[in-house]
């Protein structure tokens, strides 16, 4: 691994001041799960490296019925699926922080992380998406929000300019009948990385028979986690049937835009969104409709 100077920073302030002297020279540490490999391999050619960890604002962990939850950049993925409001209130959520790596790996591994590695396969990201997460940015120029469905721009890339680092992420508080799911699809239980990706949610309205909104989202099919916003928008005041679910399924194929490598051909994720699409959005409505 090549030599830098490891920093620790110990307000936001800082860290922004420390990243506009470097730019691209420098990067933040978390969790360090992909930093750190990256930096390894030789992937990054970094001066220094900026721990965030000290930092109270990216540790934060907190959530409200009517406020929402508040979750730093820095929380590990075991602190998410250990608290219980969190786990009732988005499942889709848990359904992804229980899978990122390991045990090892969620210890220190954050969603704040996974979004800024900005990996087309992240896990983490579809969950934030549907559930309409909102990125806290603070930069050299002040704070400012970004949907997550836009802070992702190209492989590894992300929208945050010079100096800029994401805070923590805003989740609105849970629509009454609604839930979240998450799912992919991986060729055996020792390869992490999803061939497919697909996140769904839904507000059903008081018979649970009927779709309110929906939002669903996809990785690893195109050069970012996409957000299926028409497929979304075709199950808007349904009734739910197996014919509006596959409707949206296949609106949701025609968006992906994959690739065949190693892991998959193009035509097998294609028919895997729609497979996972269909059962992301079905496992979202029985979590509410199994709900007393």
């Amino acid at each position: 691994m090549q030599a830098f100077e490891y920093i620790d920073a110990k307000t936001v302030s800082e860290a922004i001041t420390l990243l506009g002297e470097k730019g691209d020279k420098a990067r933040l540490l978390s969790g360090g799960t992909d930093l750190i490999v990256q930096a390894r391999e030789g992937k990054r050619d970094l001066d220094w490296i900026i721990d965030i960890k000290s930092i109270p604002e990216v540790n934060e962990l907190r959530f409200g019925s009517e406020s929402g939850l508040t979750l730093g950049s820095a929380v590990p993925c075991y602190q998410i699926y250990g608290n219980e409001s969190i786990c009732s209130a988005f499942p889709g959520l848990i359904d992804a922080t229980k899978i990122i790596g390991g045990t090892a790996i969620q210890g220190r591994a954050g969603i704040g992380g996974n979004l800024c590695n900005a990996s087309p396969a992240a896990d983490g990201i579809p969950p934030l998406i549907v559930l309409n997460a909102t990125c806290v940015i603070a930069g050299p120029n002040g704070e400012r929000e970004l949907a997550v469905e836009d802070f992702c721009t190209a492989p590894g890339q992300t929208a945050l300019e010079k100096g800029e680092m994401l805070v923590s992420l805003k989740i609105p508080a849970p629509e009454e009948n609604s839930s979240s799911f998450y799912l992919r699809f991986i060729p055996r239980n020792e390869m992490d990385i999803a061939v497919v990706g697909a996140g769904a949610s839904v507000v059903l309205d008081d018979t649970k028979q009927r779709i309110v909104s929906a939002r669903i989202a996809l990785a690893a099919v195109a050069p970012t986690p996409l957000f299926a916003e028409e497929a979304s928008a075709l199950l808007t005041d349904k009734e739910i049937s197996e014919d509006v679910i596959e409707e949206a399924a296949q609106a949701a194929q025609t968006i992906a835009r994959p690739i065949s490598d190693m892991r998959g051909t193009a035509e097998q994720r294609t028919h895997l969104v729609g497979v996972l699409t269909r059962r992301a959005l079905n496992g979202a409505i029985e979590r509410v409709q199994n709900t007393a």
